[in-house]
């Protein structure tokens, strides 16, 4: 989020006279909630997510993936995103989810909204995404069959091993649903990221690759989970608003199905999500020279590691990891020094066990029986990346990094 104290704010949306064109006409309009905005911004983004190369709709089919179209539901939130695929994969009371404890708290949090229990798999050495052996040891084990949803989380953009994912998913009849929160637009061998299993949420949140302010989207190509989203969204209502004060049939006719939320993405955050989709390739590029610039002038320096950078990656998030043992300083003490130049970080993410509530779910949710997890944490420090950073900005994060590093070398 921006600080205009700091000489380098760790990140700022990317606003035009164009979004702010389209808010003004949203509000002159007469309708703000969920219509005409919303419904056009699900139908561009899954026409995006639809455009890949044949070779990604082959690989699907070869791979044994559905390959049908895309289909977009905008949401309030990720959160709210996640709970209704969750919801319609199946998690309930007496069924249990796998997932990370290296991601932000929603994504588990989620699923025990829900009633179901979490399981978590710790991620790999090399990397922050999800240990398809471990997890693959987590569904083998599951004699009862509990285990009805597999949640791998796009730490970063950089996508987790999807094509084994899935596999051992259905080896074992689960679901699997892709925390795409950071993922935008990550596209793979099998098509974009949030697409690749059976439903993928993203975030657009403030600080994300593309924002409506706060909103999400879940995409999915199941018919049925689409439409059974699509009522839980709106109450478990089968009009939505729009149809129901636009179409010749009464406004007041419409029938609750089931026990639903009110998780419905509004028009006037929906119209700044269709500007920044057409804007997203643009803000896309911009991250990765911003990137490309930082891997060059960390390469030299021995007591940074750079980031993971798996195939298509997104860039949501650039982590720096710092070789401790080149240090005479920990984490915590090189993020402050970091703050003290001026520099806006973050960490991302703080793993779950480190959290009172999960600590008390569970005696052996430790850090010690989640090493690599454990061992990122440790060392892993978020730089400002965003799309509107001038070049000067980018030197001066560089310059910060090797005066702090230089001056606590070991």
């Amino acid at each position: 989020m921006a600080d205009d104290s700091l000489k380098v704010p760790f990140s700022r949306p990317s606003i035009s006279k164009e979004e702010e064109y389209a808010v003004y006409n949203v509000l002159r309009s007469g309708w703000l909630t969920t219509g005409k905005e919303a419904l056009a911004f699900e139908n561009e983004f899954s026409y995006f997510m639809n455009k890949v190369p044949d070779e990604a709709i082959e690989a699907r089919k070869a791979a044994g993936l559905d390959a049908r179209d895309v289909k977009s539901l905008a949401v309030n939130s990720a959160t709210s995103g996640m709970i209704l695929a969750m919801e319609a994969c199946g998690v309930k009371p007496g069924t249990a989810v796998i997932t990370t404890p290296y991601t932000f708290v929603s994504t588990a949090a989620c699923a025990k909204h829900l009633g179901a229990d979490v399981i978590f798999a710790d991620i790999e050495a090399d990397s922050y995404s999800i240990d398809v052996d471990k997890v693959e040891k987590i569904l083998a084990a599951d004699k009862d069959k509990k285990i009805v949803a597999v949640v791998p989380v796009h730490i970063a953009g950089n996508l987790c091993d999807m094509e084994r994912l899935v596999a051992a998913a259905k080896k074992h009849g689960a679901k699997v649903i892709e925390d795409a929160a950071h993922a935008f637009p990550s596209l793979s061998r099998l098509g974009y990221a949030g697409t690749i299993g059976d439903a993928g949420v993203f975030s657009f949140y403030v600080t994300k690759t593309m924002t409506t302010a706060e909103g999400g989207m879940v995409c999915v190509r199941d018919k049925d989970l689409a439409k059974r989203m699509a009522v839980m969204r709106m109450h478990g209502m089968d009009r939505t608003t729009w149809d129901r004060y636009t179409s010749p049939r009464a406004s007041w006719e419409y029938d609750i199905v089931d026990l639903g939320w009110k998780f419905n993405l509004p028009d006037l955050l929906a119209t700044i999500g269709r500007v920044q989709l057409r804007r997203a390739p643009e803000m896309f590029e911009r991250r990765k020279e911003i990137v490309q610039y930082y891997n060059q002038e960390f390469s030299k320096l021995d007591f940074v590691q750079l980031p993971p950078d798996g195939e298509g990656n997104a860039w949501h998030l650039y982590l720096m990891r710092l070789n401790l043992g080149e240090l005479t300083i920990g984490r915590d003490q090189f993020a402050a020094a970091l703050q003290k130049e001026g520099i806006g970080i973050s960490v991302h993410f703080i793993p779950l066990f480190n959290f009172t509530y999960w600590k008390n779910l569970d005696a052996a949710f430790r850090a010690k029986n989640f090493p690599n997890a454990a061992k990122q944490y440790e060392r892993t420090i978020s730089l400002p990346l965003w799309p509107d950073m001038t070049k000067e900005m980018a030197r001066q994060v560089v310059a910060a990094v090797k005066k702090i590093g230089e001056e606590n070398h070991a």
